[in-house]
């Protein structure tokens, strides 16, 4: 891609940034939400394409750090008296430490074996933060105090979204994102020609990390309540993998587009159809798997609609 197409898009990026931030101006409460956890859930399709489209081990786990953030920014918020700004710092702290922790062990583990032990430690962190009453106050949740912040938190994930599309960017532009699509490819010849796996693995698996943990907290902020089912809820990692595949794993716009969409189909179909509507989600998915297998991208890219190089 020469100097001249990043310039490009990086005024296509502007562009859309600045109707992002005058946006929440002109709508009302409801949409701006909605806006918010659209980005949101591009935040998570793009931190779980780090790890899972660069490298290829697929996380079934990676609500967990989703939680955990949420979780620290909620007991400072509401057993401490912080604001709660700080406090996305700290869940971002947490994420990665709790990913180092995890991801000593488990990046050790590969294909199906990796998954499964991602699956195991979220749902493992579910029953630690429900039985740990005395920190997390157990099943009942955390109420954080009942404020109208939707402008605040509206631009903090605008604020994050930005950042984690520009890591994103330079990840796949990167000698970082070329040795984890080496890894990606074929790890043990990625070993023999000198590549420090476990060190670039470790690296992607931490870094993909912080993102969720910063989303976590600000969503809890937003909601105001959280709970272990609903912050470790499965269905969270499932649909930010879902949407990442159906964009386009491996790039930077995939999980972008593939969020948008599929979020946008999700709550349209939930306000048609409310007791249908997770099934109707899920044939949908079937059928985007079955016809297009690298998603929205890979089928641009096929049909000759768009270069390799500029959906990376």
């Amino acid at each position: 891609m020469t100097s001249r197409e990043h310039l490009r898009y990086l005024a296509y990026l502007g562009a859309f940034l600045v109707f992002l931030a005058v946006l929440p101006f002109q709508i009302g409460v409801y949409y701006r939400s909605f806006v918010m956890f659209t980005m949101m859930w591009v935040v998570l399709a793009l931190s779980w394409n780090i790890i899972s489209g660069y490298t290829g081990y697929i996380s079934f786990g990676h609500v967990v750090f989703y939680g955990v953030g949420s979780y620290a920014s909620a007991i400072l918020v509401a057993d401490h008296g912080w604001p709660w700004i700080p406090t996305l710092l700290v869940g971002a702290v947490v994420g990665l430490a709790v990913a180092i922790l995890i991801g000593y062990p488990v990046l050790r583990l590969k294909g199906p074996y990796f998954a499964i032990a991602m699956l195991g430690a979220a749902e493992g962190t579910r029953v630690l933060v429900t039985v740990w009453d005395s920190l997390t106050h157990g099943g009942l949740g955390i109420n954080l105090p009942n404020v109208e912040n939707s402008m605040e938190t509206y631009f903090a994930m605008l604020a994050l979204m930005v950042v984690t599309i520009l890591v994103s960017y330079w990840v796949g532009h990167s000698r970082f994102g070329i040795r984890l699509n080496a890894i990606r490819e074929d790890e043990l010849a990625a070993e023999a020609l000198g590549v420090n796996t476990t060190l670039y693995k470790m690296a992607a698996f931490s870094l993909s990390a912080v993102f969720p943990a910063i989303a976590g907290g600000i969503q809890a902020n937003k909601t105001l309540y959280i709970n272990p089912d609903g912050e470790f809820l499965l269905l969270i990692t499932i649909t930010m993998t879902l949407m990442t595949m159906f964009g386009g794993k491996g790039t930077v716009i995939g999980p972008i587009v593939g969020a948008i969409l599929l979020y946008l189909f999700q709550e349209v179909v939930w306000v048609k159809f409310p007791f249908f509507h997770l099934i109707m989600f899920g044939a949908f998915l079937i059928l985007v798997a079955r016809f297009m297998p690298r998603g929205i991208v890979g089928l641009f890219i096929a049909r000759g609609w768009a270069r390799k190089g500029m959906v990376h």
